[in-house]
């Protein structure tokens, strides 16, 4: 974020940051950032500038998320909540297709299409930005690209913001996907105790930079949030022992830690849903009632769902040891032969938010034998 680019940061007064969100909308977007919903943080729309709340931290341990406050008021002092952009490119649930009769009784088909929305997501974190680029390489590959997917894509607008106080769950510089935000985004910002130093990392946004007029940062501003970031990296307390796990997981397929975890594990699919790199779905057709029209439905699904195992006759992952070993092993080990890398971005979601308290980065040193 401010190595190749700082001597074209800017400095951004927090007075201005509502600045930031006017241009945004006359842009013609959709502004989204962190709001206080049932509890966590969750991205919705914001409506006023002062929607974006300050000082609030989330503290996450395994199995646990709780807000707290933040003695310094910051705007982002929260690592991250359970919603990723995930939800924003590839929809939870949505149809596809829809098949009608005509006058004359046949079947006529057509596409049926995402509305069109230009969306500006305010405070994405450098894991999510890692995780929306594996979630491109899979639905905007060559021959195989997903128009739902396509659509929303090419209508966002990043924000980013610098990860200044990770959760002890986070491990995300074990992975080298932050905590400082270094491609992907639009804008990049790092919060210091007065404003932030802002990056263009696309032509929108330099010119929403431009059009803010702001004074370029000095070197001291530079320099603090580039030891914020450092720091934000050393005080992470968990993290995986190398990013090329896949030979060392798949040589344990029977290891006997399959299954102690799977003792623990309740195959909820938690883990799946707030990972911002699954990609895992359902199809199924949803007719009306006087069966005149259907609609050819794509859902969110897990790996770990019963019915996701089935194939003809027979379950392929019949239990849960089969299922959790699944989803490690593809996340962690043949991920590096579909896409070149590991499918983890070390966000610590999946920690946080498993009802017992499941680590990924203890399950992943007792399989290899090898400590973080």
């Amino acid at each position: 974020m401010l190595s190749s680019q700082s001597d074209r940061a800017g400095f951004l007064p927090l007075a201005q940051l509502p600045s930031l969100l006017a241009r945004l909308r006359e842009r013609g977007y959709q502004c989204l950032g962190s709001t206080v919903e049932r509890g966590a943080i969750v991205m919705r729309e914001l409506e006023p500038p002062d929607d974006l709340p300050r000082g609030i931290q989330a503290e996450q341990t395994p199995g646990r998320y709780r807000l707290t406050s933040d003695p310094l008021n910051r705007y982002f002092a929260w690592a991250n909540g359970p919603q990723a952009i995930k939800p924003h490119t590839f929809a939870p649930k949505e149809s596809l297709w829809r098949a009608e009769r005509d006058e004359a009784g046949k079947l006529q088909f057509a596409a049926v299409h995402p509305p069109v929305l230009r969306q500006a997501i305010i405070g994405v974190r450098a894991c999510d930005l890692a995780a929306l680029a594996l979630q491109d390489a899979h639905f905007l590959r060559e021959g195989r690209r997903d128009a739902h997917y396509a659509q929303r894509r090419d209508h966002l607008f990043l924000v980013a913001v610098q990860c200044a106080e990770p959760a002890s769950t986070c491990f995300c510089a074990s992975t080298g996907d932050g905590p400082t935000p270094t491609a992907g985004y639009d804008l990049a910002l790092a919060e210091l105790a007065d404003g932030f130093v802002a990056v263009a990392g696309s032509g929108q946004g330099q010119a929403v930079l431009d059009d803010l007029n702001l004074a370029l940062a000095t070197p001291q501003q530079i320099e603090a949030a580039r030891q914020q970031g450092a720091s934000a990296a050393a005080v992470q307390i968990r993290g995986l022992p190398s990013r090329h796990l896949r030979d060392s997981l798949m040589s344990r397929l029977e290891h006997p830690r399959w299954d102690e975890v799977a003792a623990r594990c309740l195959a909820c699919g938690n883990c799946t849903a707030v990972c911002p790199t699954c990609f895992c779905h359902a199809e199924a057709d949803t007719p009306a009632l006087d069966g005149a029209a259907s609609e050819h439905v794509r859902m969110w699904d897990s790996c770990f769902v019963e019915a996701h195992g089935h194939l003809h006759g027979f379950n392929v992952r019949a239990d849960i040891r089969g299922r959790y070993r699944q989803w490690l092993t593809h996340k962690l080990a043949t991920w590096h032969d579909q896409f070149g890398r590991s499918g983890c971005v070390g966000c610590g979601r999946c920690i946080a938010w498993c009802p017992v308290g499941i680590d990924l980065t203890e399950e992943v040193a007792a399989l290899t034998e090898r400590q973080p």
